[in-house]
């Protein structure tokens, strides 16, 4: 290794004294190491061969396992984007502001730095393909936090997966195929652009979250299958959605295999740290190993998910970790094992994890890892879970959580509930029982500001107009309908507007214009023919911009994406068409977006489903 390359990594030594002499000789000799990270989006622990599941073969996922360590008790929330401010942080998610999934709650905070700018610091090529899920606009997009590569969707849900509207560094553009399949390819990509330089390559998976959707190939060989292992919950149970599940999970293994596949071409295997797991417990009632709760719960099942890692030659194949650990942990361990510095001075919840991979460590000390969902905490620590309504279960001798022990160790159930009281006062900022999350209040966009699940109010405006990134997307999902609008299903993700039919109905947005310039103003519409012609208005802060709704766009909803219907939660999708309105003056400073139809001319102004704005260099 160079010198000034070695200056970059101070950290090698002592993460050395971590590996051995081996790895000494190793990191002498050699550019520190490639991190792939892949993680799965809505994959419960039991949908894996590795862990138990005889209904599906997923060799490649399987292979992390058998070449690299499992983390037996592997912990993350009970939702997506809370899951990814965790990993990214070292932090628990509500120090961070990451409160819920969709309608601004998702956004990581400006303040916190994340362990993709740990790795571009050090002079890491940095890349990510796929679902982000803490935040859209800029400066909470991922090319704003350390990311220099994006190709994906920043939302959590997303209602396409064949052929879907993508970005890639905020541009517009239309994947290819499924979209599974076109993540790993711009992945691979990244990686063989960048094969002669570290590398740090984030694939935050869509599968299997629903819409439950899968090439044919892969269905034709679950469509009939009987389903032999059931989840415990018996008749809760949506056979086809698992079948589908399954079916997903192995076009996911497929994934996984081609860029494990490309790696060993490329000949950057043994130095490449692979990271496998999943972002919460599983999406239905499935098998999943017995464990009590799947995804939004903060029980045992809603929680505990996969977790494997390889690195050749420093990592002993087929070894198990029986120590819990988590997503906080992944910052502090992944620069540790770089031997590059954390970037940030705020303390850290998660630990370093390496003495553990290494079979070292000496005795590790017990230690306790929350789970918060909505107000709802519970904790665990080596063998114990208190649940978040004060039940104790000795996770041991009950893993399903059956029998309440509270009464039996009150010692225990005494020293766990202090700790969840002082952890709530803590990160909450609130010793309060949970309290019912807050939804958006009519009216104003001051609902933000609503108290959600234990947390403080939010009031975060979305940013607009930075001349490093000029596009803002404001898509329906951050917006809030007034009047008679409507969303078009009442998951606001991947959502649209409807039912605009009245002079009085307005839609409003937040914001906070940081550059006083000229914005282009388009709008993602449809419309039907009949109606079209309609004039709208876009305001902010006494400006206005006008225009007209046309042409007429009357795309039919797709009916051919889905493999298992889906629900009325869920927006049916369909093709939108871009208006581009024109040209508007706004002012630095925050105020409401609000785009109303002071003239309408048929039943329905038109459906929306975001508006962009963007400034003119």
């Amino acid at each position: 290794m160079s010198l000034p390359l070695l200056s970059r990594f101070p950290r090698l030594l002592a993460c050395a004294l971590v590996v051995g002499l081996a790895a000494i000789s190793s990191a002498a000799t050699s550019r520190p190491p490639n991190i792939v990270i892949l993680l799965a989006d809505d994959q419960g622990w039991g949908d894996l061969g590795a862990t138990g599941n005889t209904q599906l073969r997923t060799p490649s996922i399987d292979s992390l396992a058998r070449d690299g360590a499992t983390l037996d008790r592997f912990y993350v929330c009970p939702v997506c984007s809370p899951t990814r401010a965790e990993m990214l942080t070292g932090r628990y998610h509500p120090r961070g502001g990451v409160r819920g999934t969709s309608a601004g709650q998702e956004r990581l905070n400006l303040d916190e730095r994340t362990l993709p700018e740990a790795f571009k610091a050090a002079g890491y090529a940095t890349g990510a393909f796929g679902k982000w899920h803490n935040g859209s606009q800029w400066p909470y997009h991922p090319n704003a936090r350390g990311i220099d590569e994006y190709y994906g969707f920043t939302s959590g849900h997303w209602g396409e997966y064949f052929n879907p509207p993508l970005e890639h560094n905020g541009q517009r553009v239309r994947g290819k195929g499924f979209l599974a399949d076109d993540i790993t390819s711009h992945a691979i990509a990244f990686i063989e652009k960048n094969q002669q330089q570290p590398f740090f390559c984030y694939i935050p998976y869509n599968i299997p979250h629903s819409p439950f959707a899968v090439p044919d190939e892969f269905w034709q060989r679950f469509k009939s299958k009987p389903i032999t292992q059931r989840g415990v919950e018996g008749s809760e149970e949506n056979l086809e959605i698992t079948r589908c599940v399954l079916a997903m999970t192995e076009n996911l293994d497929y994934n996984v295999g081609r860029v494990l596949r490309r790696l060993d071409e490329l000949k950057l295997a043994d130095n490449t740290i692979v990271i496998y797991f999943s972002d919460n417990g599983p999406n239905t009632f499935r098998w999943n190993g017995g464990m009590k709760g799947k995804k939004a719960t903060t029980d045992e099942g809603g929680v505990r998910v996969p977790f494997f890692i390889r690195w050749p030659g420093r990592i002993k194949p087929a070894s198990t970790v029986r120590e819990i650990a988590g997503a906080i942990d992944l910052l502090p361990t992944l620069t540790t094992l770089a031997g590059i510095s954390r970037v940030g001075t705020k303390p850290l919840d998660g630990k370093d994890i390496s003495p553990l991979l290494f079979g070292g460590g000496g005795a590790w000390p017990d230690r306790m890892i929350f789970s918060h969902q909505n107000g709802n905490v519970s904790v665990r620590n080596t063998g114990y879970r208190l649940d978040s309504r004060g039940s104790l279960y000795d996770m041991v001798a009950d893993p399903g959580q059956q029998r309440d022990i509270a009464a039996e160790r009150p010692e225990v159930a005494a020293r766990l509930s202090q700790a969840v009281t002082a952890w709530r006062k803590d990160v909450l900022g609130s010793t309060d029982e949970a309290p019912a999350a807050a939804g958006p209040a009519k009216g104003k966009n001051k609902a933000k500001a609503a108290k959600i699940g234990g947390l403080p109010p939010d009031d975060r405006p979305y940013p607009v107009g930075y001349t490093e990134f000029p596009m803002s997307p404001l898509p329906a999902r951050d917006g809030l309908p007034h009047g008679g609008i409507q969303r078009s299903a009442s998951a606001p993700n991947s959502s649209y507007f409807v039912n605009w039919s009245k002079a009085d109905d307005s839609i409003t947005w937040d914001i906070e214009v940081h550059t006083t310039g000229n914005y282009d103003v388009a709008i993602d519409y449809t419309c039907p023919l009949p109606d079209a012609g309609s004039t709208i208005e876009l305001s902010f802060n006494g400006q206005k911009l006008a225009g007209k709704v046309t042409p007429g766009w009357d795309p039919p909803l797709y009916t051919n994406q889905d493999t298992i219907p889906r629900p009325a939660a869920e927006s049916k999708m369909k093709e939108f068409h871009l208006l581009n309105l024109g040209t508007m003056r706004l002012d630095k400073g925050r105020g409401l977006l609000t785009l109303r139809a002071p003239q309408i001319v048929g039943k329905t102004v038109m459906d929306m489903r975001q508006v962009t704005l963007t400034l003119r260099k």
